[in-house]
């Protein structure tokens, strides 16, 4: 499944978002789902080794924070705050295990398409 993802300044969000409210503006089915403040955001949060991480969670569905931590090989500190960030932005689902304890990392997308608007940089 495809993410199509924006980027606009805050300012920018606002001004749709109001736009969209009062009807001026109707979102199109096409449009950008989520929306970064930045293509240097943009790019921190889908780093190379981000993606990697993405990868190893869509192969082998790991059940725990501490199972992935052993797979990927990264501290789970840094990849619950990775991970958090990763599902605020809708590319990961994190959902409680057996008794809320454990989080189960669920990579949402295997492809993300940016759309960046040249003329109103």
């Amino acid at each position: 499944m495809k993410l199509k993802v924006g980027i606009a300044t805050p300012a920018q969000m606002k001004a749709r978002s109001i736009a969209i409210a009062r009807g001026e503006i109707k979102p199109r089915q096409t449009d950008p789902k989520v929306w970064f403040n930045s293509i240097e955001s943009f790019a921190k949060v889908l780093s190379e080794r981000n993606r990697e991480l993405l990868s190893i969670i869509s192969r082998t569905q790991p059940q725990s924070l501490s199972e992935l931590e052993l797979l990927s090989g990264r501290a789970k500190p840094n990849l619950s705050r990775t991970l958090h960030t990763m599902a605020r932005y809708g590319l990961v689902e994190l959902k409680k295990g057996g008794r809320g304890r454990t989080l189960i990392p669920t990579a949402k997308y295997d492809k993300v398409e940016l759309a960046v608007d040249l003329t109103d940089a």
